[in-house]
């Protein structure tokens, strides 16, 4: 998903991901989810983005600074690495950045880079897709309508008719 300058709203996962990866969110006090058998290790949802603190010796050329404030504002690498690491590895991630969508480009949109997903909506489902759907409050409807309208302009989503049957759905979570 593409937003302009904040970070991401809404998190889509497919419930297969959910189940083979052990994924769990937990809406307690703190929001936060944990991944596989682990349950103690707890990753928190994050509005916050954490910039990302790269010096730049002056043979950079503006671009690369430019392709780093716009395009990875939102990244966060490892604290470990070392200085001259983060440097390789921004170096590798602006060499590919044709890799990146941004705000002026239709998400989506790869030349040359097909993907064929199959899906499997066979009988029987799996436990995790006979759940029965559920409302989500207001103001989180009003945030998912926009966010699904801006998809549907981007092509990533199409409506479904009222008489199309439609055997897989994906749960959104709102972090």
């Amino acid at each position: 998903m593409v937003m302009d300058k904040c970070t991401s709203q809404h998190i889509i996962f497919q419930n297969d991901y959910l189940n083979i990866y052990g994924i769990d969110i937990n809406n307690h006090k703190d929001r936060f989810f944990t991944i596989g058998e682990n349950k103690r290790q707890k990753f928190a949802f994050s509005n916050v983005p954490k910039q990302i603190s790269i010096v730049f010796s002056k043979k950079d050329d503006t671009d690369k600074q430019e392709f780093v404030s716009n395009q990875l504002f939102e990244s966060q690498i490892n604290p470990s690495l070392s200085p001259k690491m983060r440097n390789e590895l921004i170096n590798v991630l602006y060499t590919y950045n044709n890799a990146f969508v941004s705000d002026n480009e239709s998400l989506g949109a790869i030349i040359g880079h097909e993907v064929d997903i199959t899906l499997n909506i066979d009988r029987p489902y799996p436990p995790l897709l006979r759940r029965p759907a559920y409302p989500a409050s207001p103001r989180a409807r009003e945030a998912l309508e926009k966010n699904i309208q801006e998809l549907i302009q981007l092509g990533v989503l199409r409506k479904v008719g009222h008489n199309e049957e439609v055997e897989v759905t994906t749960p959104v979570i709102i972090a």
